[in-house]
């Protein structure tokens, strides 16, 4: 993972929904200012809790915020790459708000038909679910 702090991280979530701190304070319930604090670095991680607030209002998976929080390690990467599309895949499938047209079972799709599926989900619905999703690098400046 990169080498982003927490706090950047939130920034990068938020300015990346075009949301301003307000916003952010609307959706999740925790308050614009303590939002500030944690975004220049000025406090450690909130608590898990807040964290599952916050999660709602950056469109993210708990787990995510988590992992960057520093309470979980990083998972240790064990599913095969075609395993990881066919579990992606099928929660793509069960999620009751997609809604693409005709049904895709996906008896009939073969990995790289399925691997479509889920770019296309991740696109309209902007969850990741098989491409990770990181901050861009940071800028290269010239002194």
């Amino acid at each position: 993972m990169e080498d982003f702090s927490f706090g950047q991280y939130l920034k990068y979530l938020r300015d990346k929904r075009h949301m301003s701190l307000r916003d952010v304070e609307r959706e999740s319930g925790v308050s614009n200012a303590y939002l500030a604090q944690l975004e220049k670095g000025d406090r450690s991680p909130p608590s898990p809790d807040i964290l599952k607030k916050l999660a709602v209002a950056y469109n993210v998976t708990v787990r995510e915020l988590l992992e960057r929080a520093g309470y979980l390690e990083e998972p240790e990467v064990t599913a095969t790459e075609n395993e990881r599309i066919e579990a992606a895949f099928q929660y793509a499938m069960a999620d009751p708000d997609y809604k693409l047209g005709t049904r895709i079972r996906g008896e009939d799709l073969d990995i790289a038909g399925k691997k479509g599926v889920v770019i296309a989900y991740e696109t309209l619905t902007g969850k990741r679910i098989l491409t990770p999703s990181k901050p861009p690098p940071k800028p290269v400046t010239e002194d």
